[in-house]
């Protein structure tokens, strides 16, 4: 198989690119997952660079807005639950819910992997409504054992999904708290 991105690229093609994007030499080694010291150096050569970055800085060049999607938004609301499939993230979601208000930020086109599928702005009761889905269901048997074990009092799909992420037997989908 054969692919139109390049094999090489050269240390004009990394200043560009970092250039268009706005980005210190910081900014771009920790977007890239690479030390400034590497970002200098391959601003500074005279050689060919291959590797990962030949394939970041083209994909860049192709969709000159991917930096803004994957782009982690600044919080504003006190609570941020980050949904994920195994390492990645599929939606950031911010809420007050003294307010009860939610925003959402979806990190992937395929509406499966999307804590909300198709919807772009829930309410705070589907909010609630997703909390629950990812618990084990509010009716169980021996409900009460399974609560004593996790040390919580009651049923309460927040203070379940503290404790066991919100993982789900044979479901790679986990929740990340951040307040």
């Amino acid at each position: 198989m054969e692919y139109v991105t390049p094999k090489e690229i050269y240390a004009e093609d990394i200043k560009n690119i970092r250039k268009s994007l706005s980005m210190s030499q910081r900014e771009f080694s920790d977007f890239g997952g690479v030390s400034k010291p590497t970002v200098e150096r391959w601003e500074t050569t005279d050689k060919a660079i291959n590797g990962p970055i030949a394939m970041l800085v083209d994909m860049l060049r192709r969709e000159s807005d991917y930096e803004k999607k994957i782009r982690v938004p600044q919080k504003i609301l006190p609570l941020r639950l980050w949904y994920y499939h195994d390492r990645m993230v599929c939606t950031i979601i911010d809420v007050d819910e003294v307010r009860q208000l939610v925003e959402i930020h979806n990190y992937t086109s395929n509406l499966l992997f999307r804590a909300f599928g198709p919807i772009e702005s829930p309410t705070f009761e589907q909010y609630k409504d997703f909390l629950e889905s990812r618990c084990f269901p509010r009716e169980r048997d021996k409900q009460k054992i399974i609560l004593k074990s996790l040390g919580i009092p009651f049923y309460d799909p927040f203070l379940i999904i503290e404790k066991t992420e919100g993982r789900m037997e044979e479901d790679h989908f986990w929740i990340r708290i951040e307040r």
